[in-house]
């Protein structure tokens, strides 16, 4: 197995750091300062842990409500195996089902949270349809918040929040605070890797994990190929720092030409 450089490991866990946007300065809602009750939306993904932490601050009334967005869409199948896999998870229904409906039934049969703390929006069908239709749901449902915490995939988040201050450009009132519950960072351990800081096995495979940094780059870029405003215009402007064009461009031969001989 082909070992990673320091410069290599670093390129990487500076671009999983940028795609993470944590805006809570490590805290937790709970030690969050707030002024008002906190909305969280949790966007469907196959990262458990990252439900779990979600779970365990409405359990613990950190926040009020939490939505669960997601639908079916081309990455579903990864919540399924990751459910399916999972000691005690395994026995929740999967196939067929909407994301935001199999997480909901962990919340309420693992963490006793009551439904009535639950929204759930099943129509979406990818990152971008997720914020037209939690707005969507959130308005129907009258829940005029407007400090609203969003956790995602942590390698998405930073798309997350693009997605939704676009949805949300006429109410500038609405201020999201991003928290990814924690930003993935690689190290070398003996003859793989391994996420530190984390041990539970419900996390990116290295052939995921790749795909993900050396694809959301170009997405964020706002330029005619990407998906900003003189792009596509799914998502917001997003400013990338020089740094982080620079680590891409360094990583991204590393990472096209990985055939998956990794491993976590």
């Amino acid at each position: 197995m082909v070992m990673l450089t320091d410069s290599q490991l670093a390129d990487i866990n500076l671009l999983a750091a940028f795609l993470a946007l944590d805006q809570t300065g490590g805290a937790t809602p709970n030690q969050m300062a707030r002024s008002e009750p906190q909305l969280l939306i949790l966007l469907g993904n196959a990262i458990l842990p990252v439900a779990e932490r979600a779970f365990t601050v409405l359990s613990r009334g950190a926040v009020e409500k939490i939505l669960i967005a997601g639908g079916i869409g081309h990455s579903t199948d990864l919540l399924y195996q990751a459910v399916k896999g999972h000691a005690n998870y395994h026995v929740i229904a999967t196939e067929g089902r909407s994301e935001a409906a199999i997480l909901h039934d962990i919340a309420v049969q693992f963490f006793a949270i009551s439904p009535e703390q639950l929204l759930l929006e099943t129509a979406s069908t990818n990152c971008g349809d997720n914020a037209v239709q939690a707005r969507r749901v959130l308005e129907q449902a009258g829940e005029p918040a407007a400090r609203i915490i969003l956790t995602q995939d942590p390698l998405m988040q930073r798309r997350t929040d693009a997605s939704f201050r676009k949805v949300w450009q006429d109410r500038p009132e609405v201020q999201f605070i991003n928290w990814p519950t924690f930003p993935p960072q690689i190290e070398q351990r003996g003859d793989g890797l391994a996420y530190r800081g984390e041990t539970d096995a419900s996390l990116w495979s290295w052939p995921r994990f790749a795909s993900l940094l050396l694809g959301e780059i170009p997405r964020l870029r706002n330029t005619v190929q990407g998906y900003g405003p003189l792009g596509k215009g799914f998502i917001a402007a997003v400013d990338i720092p020089p740094e982080i064009e620079a680590a891409y461009a360094r990583i991204s031969p590393l990472l096209s030409t990985d055939h998956g001989d990794r491993s976590f």
